[in-house]
């Protein structure tokens, strides 16, 4: 117990600090990011974009990190956010231009950074780096973004990285035969046959 309540003063002092934080660049940029992925609507365009590439590897990408929203979402609203019932933080001390709107849910976990580290780990596991960094530096966008906005404590966004992790290691490993039928590799070499000609073999999932 000692512990948890060391834990949550360091939280709640590290929450003061950001929000008197004067950095207009972040002002300018993650309320609108965080607004963004509200509902997942960033994640859904995202995987909209590389569904729409026609090349099956970034196809694949997409419906997997839906595939792990989908894990994230209710694993974060359904089950943890009932089990703990954190109170929001009081958003006095955030400036008027940060502010969003602050849902009336449980503050443990973050649910948007839950939803966006289990996106950027799932679509890593198909995404070349060009792609997958990019993905990745938006997720962490949107995690940060809500404690500045003063939706959560950092700690919540802690335990919603963790959350997300989770989900999205959980789609890579478990949707791959989904996947692959929807999906399927694009063949990356050839085997001879009999006949003399190249008969197409496909690497795993």
């Amino acid at each position: 117990m000692l512990l948890l309540k060391r834990f949550d003063a360091w939280d709640k002092q590290a929450f003061d600090r950001i929000a008197r934080a004067d950095l207009p660049l972040l002002d300018a940029l993650l309320p609108h990011l965080s607004s963004a992925a509200d509902n997942s609507v960033l994640w859904g365009l995202v995987a909209g974009v590389l569904m729409m590439t026609g090349r099956p590897r970034l196809q694949r990408a997409g419906l997997r990190g839906l595939l792990a929203i989908s894990l994230a979402s209710p694993l974060t609203s359904m089950v943890a956010k009932q089990a703990f019932r954190r109170p929001r933080p009081l958003t006095d001390l955030i400036p008027v231009i940060r502010r969003r709107r602050v849902p009336a849910s449980s503050s443990l976990p973050s649910g948007h950074s839950a939803s966006a580290v289990a996106f950027a780990v799932a679509v890593a596991r198909d995404a070349p780096l060009p792609v997958a960094a990019p993905v990745t530096l938006l997720a962490a966008g949107v995690a940060a973004s809500r404690v500045y906005v003063g939706a959560h404590y950092p700690g919540d966004v802690i335990a919603g990285i963790a959350v997300g992790a989770a989900a999205g290691w959980a789609a890579r490993s478990y949707g791959r035969h989904l996947l692959a039928t929807t999906y399927p590799r694009q063949v990356r070499r050839g085997k001879r046959g009999s006949d003399g000609g190249m008969r197409p073999v496909a690497s795993r999932t």
